[in-house]
């Protein structure tokens, strides 16, 4: 495993991120020229080594990342550290096709209702306007929906 200061010096050899610290110690690196409202590409990156990198749906970290696209690097090498870092950039980068918005309206038992929308690759969750969560896919945002108690409405 890559030590805190391993992990730092191969993020920051990416010119095209800019290290924002946080609290804890911990720092978050930005992509500025991220095409999206997401510019974070490294997450929480802990001096235990432990951190995340967003790589949103894309398939090749499916079975990796959790619900909000993120990949836990605790135990990544150098290698797959720059790869992963280059993947989440050029994801960050890649405009998405113009397709029809979906929009699916969930209601839960009290009839309050919350908003399903696929929007720049990915699933957001609103309450009126205001955005409750986003996740990187639909099955992600559906068992969040379900685990709240909401179901599709018809």
């Amino acid at each position: 495993m890559l030590t805190f200061e391993q992990k730092q010096a191969i993020i920051d050899s990416f010119p095209e991120l800019t290290k924002k610290e946080i609290s804890l110690k911990r720092l978050n690196y930005h992509f500025m020229d991220s095409l999206y409202e997401k510019t974070i590409v490294v997450e929480k990156l802990h001096p235990n080594g432990n951190g995340f990198v967003f790589v949103g749906d894309l398939l090749r970290y499916e079975e990796e990342a959790n619900d909000k696209g993120l990949v836990n690097i605790r135990d990544y090498d150098e290698q797959q550290l720059r790869e992963i870092i280059e993947d989440a950039i050029q994801y960050l980068s890649e405009e998405v096709e113009e397709q029809e918005p979906i929009e699916e309206i969930w209601q839960n038992r009290e009839g309050a209702q919350l908003m399903l929308a696929f929007e720049q690759r990915s699933w957001n969750v609103y309450h009126g306007e205001n955005l409750e969560e986003a996740f990187g896919t639909h099955d992600a945002a559906k068992e969040y929906l379900l685990e709240e108690g909401f179901r599709k409405k018809k």
